[in-house]
């Protein structure tokens, strides 16, 4: 696999995929090994590997197992498309291997090539990104966007990254995401890993930061990018959008091509996935609420387009008004730019 993260959420070796423990980070490395398609439907609903371009790249593998295994692909297509619903990738991912499985393509090398060409591409988003930020930027960000949401290197991270290594001075604070704990346990330990700085704060510290101009944007990764710009994320995302424009802060999201759907006209369309009541009332496996309380639990929140200063692209830097940029970006056929 070309040009490795330093953190590798995927790996594929002698036709079984490997996928980092995400449940387990920071406190324990450790890689579950899937040998077929409902292995990785299972992993996928299970958190252990999540993030909108990592689910769509372990389907792709996912497939690729069942049909060297003389299983019914259309029957996993499907199981692998319920694991997550909001995230548009696996779906993307999942109709690419069909259709690669139709034309008769080895899917082993299909998926192989989706892998590459991801962290080929988050590493253009980041080149891109990091022309958005000066010399010296404090930049907030939300949940995971980074190598261990991706096949590696990172989307919102990625921008970081790039912008570090072209010699700029980045801080980066994160929020801690509750319920799932993704900016807590992974952003900052993925950061630490690559020596960036990084501050943790609480969720309900950023309006706090915020009022003191702390920040200078907000960067975050997408799970659905709508046809006019409404863009679904983690939970809490809308919530930071609202407090970048009331405060005048630049709102950036970054998200390869493949996470835009023109099929869905605006963010009213978007599925927005409902997870266990669980993962509200525990933290890491220790009640924190009453028994029997009612919990709404909805894993995704809509930040209108609106509200959206640019979104960043392995094919540029889209702007207002996205109706307009979106369509010219997935409709450009020329192939990436440089």
């Amino acid at each position: 696999m070309s040009q490795r993260s330093p953190v590798e959420p995927l790996r594929w070796t002698a036709g079984t995929l490997h996928l980092l423990d995400q449940r387990r980070l920071p406190h324990e490395v450790t890689y579950v090994a899937c040998h077929s398609a409902h292995e990785v439907a299972s992993a996928i609903q299970e958190m252990v590997v999540r993030g909108a371009p990592a689910i769509g790249i372990a389907a792709a593998f996912g497939m690729a197992m069942t049909v060297a295994s003389g299983e019914d692909l259309s029957r996993a297509a499907e199981e692998l498309r319920s694991a997550r619903p909001t995230a548009v990738n696996l779906m993307w991912a999942v109709d690419r291997m069909l259709a690669a499985n139709a034309a008769g393509d080895d899917l082993a090398v299909t998926a192989q090539q989706m892998f590459d060409a991801d962290v080929a591409a988050n590493r253009r988003i980041g080149r891109y990104g990091a022309e958005l930020l000066g010399e010296r930027a404090t930049v907030l960000t939300h949940c995971n966007a980074g190598a261990l949401a991706t096949a590696g290197y990172g989307t919102a991270l990625g921008v970081i990254r790039a912008a570090v290594e072209s010699g700029r001075s980045i801080a980066v604070f994160a929020d801690e995401t509750r319920p799932y704990l993704q900016g807590a346990r992974l952003t900052t330990w993925e950061l630490q890993q690559d020596g960036i700085d990084v501050t943790l704060i609480t969720d309900n510290m950023a309006g706090h930061f915020f009022q003191q101009g702390k920040f200078d944007a907000v960067i975050v990764g997408a799970d659905r990018i709508a046809a006019n710009g409404d863009t679904a994320n983690k939970i809490g995302t809308y919530t930071v959008a609202v407090l970048a424009n009331a405060h005048g802060v630049p709102f950036y999201v970054a998200a390869p091509i493949s996470t835009i759907d023109v099929a869905t006209p605006d963010g009213t369309a978007i599925p927005i996935e409902e997870r266990s009541a669980k993962e509200v009332t525990e933290i890491q496996g220790v009640r924190v609420a009453p028994e029997g309380i009612a919990v709404r639990h909805p894993a995704f929140d809509v930040t209108p387009a609106r509200l959206i200063t640019a979104i960043v692209t392995d094919r540029g830097v889209l702007r207002p008004p996205f109706g307009e940029s979106i369509a010219r970006a997935v409709a450009d056929t020329s192939g990436p730019g440089e």
